[in-house]
């Protein structure tokens, strides 16, 4: 072999390597994201719409609170990058990791980094507190919320207050994730918007030790059913009195 095949052979191995890929992101993890996404959006807009779009708020707060309870169960029995104790981290590692990033040292995660992981956490936590709060709300106009009838109207004006105060509180959570991406794909050239499409990402970044070889969607479908059958059960035995139906 000639020097120049010998060079032409390498550059096309290199070529390879950088296109290879390996999954780190499960099929569940992934439409989780975008369904979670979508209904935050359909919530807000049909808020913004007016009340005779309740229903659809209604809707989309149930997605929510479904969509969340499945991610906190996945966090605990899903595949090995979704789970809570594979990339969240304590305030020693976080900080190293942070100051590595803000030294321009590059670190790749097959998951997860530790900053990301404290944004996870913060916008589960406050979706779920949030969209539960929206049961028990009364607008004083027309329409109140499947659980209404379990708290006093007292009670239940506060909870709709914390529930509207909130949401400014989780979209400003949103627009600090969303930037992070950004700096990440157009600064880092690290693009963490297409890995959360297609589960996969470079080779060159994750070791083969840590690719996933399945997304057990199966287990995530039932877990998904099984806590849609739970929301509906609590709403459907509401009091008398509250909207309690599925609309």
């Amino acid at each position: 072999m000639s020097i120049d095949d010998r060079i032409g052979q390498t550059i096309e191995e290199t070529a390879r390597s950088q296109q290879a890929t390996r999954k780190v992101w499960d099929l569940p993890v992934r439409v989780f994201h975008w369904s979670l996404a979508l209904a935050f959006i359909g919530a807000y807009v049909s808020n913004r719409a007016g009340i005779e779009y309740f229903t659809v708020h209604l809707w989309c707060g149930y997605a929510v609170i479904v969509l969340v309870a499945f991610r906190i169960v996945w966090g605990l029995v899903g595949t090995r990058h979704a789970r809570f104790w594979n990339f969240v981290r304590g305030p020693v590692s976080t900080w190293r990791y942070t100051r590595a990033t803000l030294r321009n040292r590059e670190q790749h995660t097959p998951g997860h980094n530790p900053l990301g992981a404290l944004m996870v956490i913060a916008l589960l936590a406050s979706l779920l507190v949030q969209s539960v709060f929206g049961l028990f709300t009364n607008d004083e106009i027309f329409n109140v919320g499947p659980l209404y009838g379990y708290v006093s109207d007292a009670l239940a004006l506060k909870l709709t207050s914390w529930h509207r105060q909130l949401f400014y509180w989780i979209a400003a959570a949103v627009a600090l994730h969303v930037i992070a991406v950004l700096v990440h794909v157009v600064l880092k050239k690290d693009n963490l918007v297409r890995a959360m499409i297609t589960g996969r990402k470079p080779a060159a970044q994750i070791a083969a030790s840590d690719e996933i070889r399945s997304s057990r969607w199966w287990l995530a479908l039932v877990i998904v059913l099984a806590l849609s059958a739970l929301l509906a059960w609590i709403v459907l035995h509401a009091p008398q009195g509250s909207s309690g139906e599925l609309y």
